[in-house]
């Protein structure tokens, strides 16, 4: 401990993290067993953490004891994971965390996150002034979440820089609102009555972050959008053949209400009125009306991870009142036998127009989108809705036959599975990375949102979001995906920047992010090297004490890191530095390259 208490700094919250982590040591060294059978696992150079990788060389026995071990491996994340947000600070307004969690793109309303949620609005309720967050107060709203938030501030979700990537969201949104042309569909009298001027655009990444901006909490009907989730929902519990015996894969070259059906006397596709028509025939054929209509708003609803998905009763009544193209296509569908077996058509056209008027607003239609995004399982509820043949086939009609008379033009310049409505919703997914839903009212002549074509032009031309980008030779456009670590020489200097600087706040976080502490510059100096020779005695501590590099490492000079805290009598450093090389044993020295593998899902294993 005397080289804790040698430290000259101000910083008591990195002290006692220190501490802390020199007694969990002690305690693990004599406690933890391993059996001979088990292989130790290198974690990142965490406190707690790493003295745990230490304590689990000492095979002596088949009695491990897990829950310990685990206890310890989460409160050296949870500690390393509070310094990293507060920046070194022992305590910082509640709000401040809230806002750096919004930064990262997940929401206080996530469902993954109610338990902490739960611990922050009992402690306001219970706080008669600003509630502050310390390291106790963190540990008990993050217990049951640290991997999730781990994962969100170490910036190892789909999108790294969130933050940077809704400011692009936001300028494309605001280029888009500029464009006044297109009509509000009016053949429905209910859709007339929404104002020419809501625009909307939320997105969700298949990690769950969120982001949106504009009038994305207005509801609205989805109308055809609610297409290719009914095709999906068929599929997924009746199977892609037995649905493709009544409709067809091919897009038509038709307007989407027309009375048209391909060679094989079949609906073209389900994007069109006639094979969604068919398709809702399809569904709990032996149901009643109300128990069919139940079934499918509860599949929305899982797809929506519990978010608002309602009915429009008033815009059921207009669609039945002006259907009449809707009831010639369904007795055209009924004289060429196109409907099952006993199906009754009047039914099936009725349940169409229910579907229809399902109401959602852009946050919860963006969780739908994000759901297809990520193979059938909602990002922020975890759960399998869908199997992953639907979604592929659901996907692939999306391409080729969503957006009306526009799909090839789309295909071509957009390159994304959506599909549009009349209300002036479009559904947009980016397999495997994020769903987005836009809305506007005023429709193109092919009835396409404007606005919502606009912005997905505008989204394409900046990101290497289109199908056939190649992403590793057109520079020209933007991958949101790319994580800033990615640039390894980039990476270096700043980590040595740090160093230099003394900035134990950056080293944290490099440090979260599983960077190895110990690279080296051009002359072979590491991040230990440049912080002794500058005299930062906290940077150093934090180097040896928490990330447990090697000390005996030598630059092209052939001098250690003591030996330049020495040269320029950085008397400190040199107290801290001869104590940690007393204690550091060969344990402690460079792991091999299997156990660098320092994530988070080599955690997740040892948890």
């Amino acid at each position: 401990m005397h080289c804790i208490k040698s430290l000259r700094t101000t910083n008591t919250g990195i002290l006692q993290l220190l501490k802390n982590t020199v007694n969990s040591a002690r305690v693990g060294t004599d406690n933890i067993v391993l059996s001979r059978t088990h292989q130790p696992v290198q974690l990142l150079y965490w406190s707690a953490a790493s003295h745990i990788q230490r304590s689990l060389h000492h095979q002596v026995g088949p009695d491990e004891d897990h829950g310990r071990c685990k206890t310890r491996l989460i409160s050296g994340l949870e500690d390393l994971l509070f310094y990293t947000i507060t920046e070194g600070k022992e305590m910082i307004p509640l709000s401040q965390f809230i806002f750096a969690l919004k930064k990262t793109g997940l929401l206080t309303s996530d469902p993954r996150l109610r338990d902490c949620v739960r611990q922050m609005r009992q402690a306001t309720r219970d706080s008669t002034g600003p509630v502050m967050m310390d390291q106790t107060f963190f540990r008990k709203c993050a217990g049951n979440n640290i991997m999730l938030l781990t994962q969100a501030f170490r910036k190892k979700f789909i999108i790294p820089d969130f933050e940077e990537f809704a400011k692009y969201i936001n300028e494309f949104y605001y280029s888009a609102q500029q464009q006044e042309g297109g009509q509000v569909a009016d053949y429905i009298p209910q859709l007339a009555k929404f104002s020419p001027d809501l625009w909307g655009v939320s997105l969700c990444t298949v990690d769950g972050q969120r982001h949106s901006v504009g009038d994305t909490k207005v509801p609205f009907c989805l109308q055809s959008c609610v297409k290719p989730l009914e095709y999906a929902f068929a599929v997924h519990e009746l199977g892609t053949g037995h649905v493709h015996n009544f409709v067809g894969k091919e897009p038509s070259g038709l307007k989407f209400n027309k009375l048209s059906l391909n060679e094989e006397d079949k609906p073209h596709n389900p994007m069109v009125n006639a094979g969604a028509i068919v398709i809702s025939s399809l569904i709990k054929p032996v149901s009643n009306k109300a128990e069919r209509f139940d079934h499918v708003m509860e599949f929305l609803k899982r797809m929506a991870g519990t978010e608002y998905v309602g009915f429009s009763n008033a815009t059921f009544q207009s669609e039945k009142e002006t259907g009449d193209r809707n009831y010639a296509i369904g007795y055209y569908l009924k004289e060429k036998k196109c409907f099952p077996q006993n199906a009754d058509m009047i039914a099936a056209l009725d349940f169409y127009f229910q579907l229809c008027s399902i109401e959602v607003t852009c946050e919860s239609g963006s969780v739908m989108a994000a759901t297809l995004a990520n193979g059938g399982i909602c990002p922020i509820t975890g759960e399998r809705v869908l199997s992953a043949e639907a979604v592929r086939n659901t996907l692939s009609l999306m391409h080729s036959c969503g957006m009306y008379d526009f799909s090839g033009q789309f295909a071509f310049h957009v390159g994304l599975p959506a599909k549009s409505g009349v209300s002036g919703a479009v559904l947009l997914v980016v397999p495997n990375v994020m769903g987005m839903m836009c809305w506007s009212p005023p429709l193109d002549r092919l009835g396409n949102s404007v606005r919502g074509i606009y912005f997905c032009q505008e989204l394409v031309s900046h990101f290497n979001f289109h199908n056939y980008d190649n992403l590793r030779h057109f520079a020209k456009k933007h991958d949101p995906r790319r994580r800033s670590h990615d640039d390894t020489n980039k990476m270096v200097v700043n980590l040595m920047f740090a160093a230099y600087s003394g900035d134990v706040s950056a080293l944290r976080r490099f440090a979260l992010s599983a960077v190895n502490m110990e690279e080296r510059d051009y002359d072979s100096r590491t991040p230990l090297h440049i912080a002794a020779a500058e005299g930062h005695v906290e940077a150093v501590a934090f180097l040896t004490e928490v990330c447990k590099v090697n000390p005996h490492v030598k630059d092209r000079w052939d001098n250690t890191p003591l030996d330049d805290a020495m040269q320029f009598s950085h008397d400190g450093v040199v107290s801290v530095l001869q104590e940690y090389q007393r204690v550091y044993s060969d344990n402690d020295s460079q792991p091999d390259a299997e156990e660098q593998k320092t994530t988070l899902d080599t955690l997740k294993v040892v948890v």
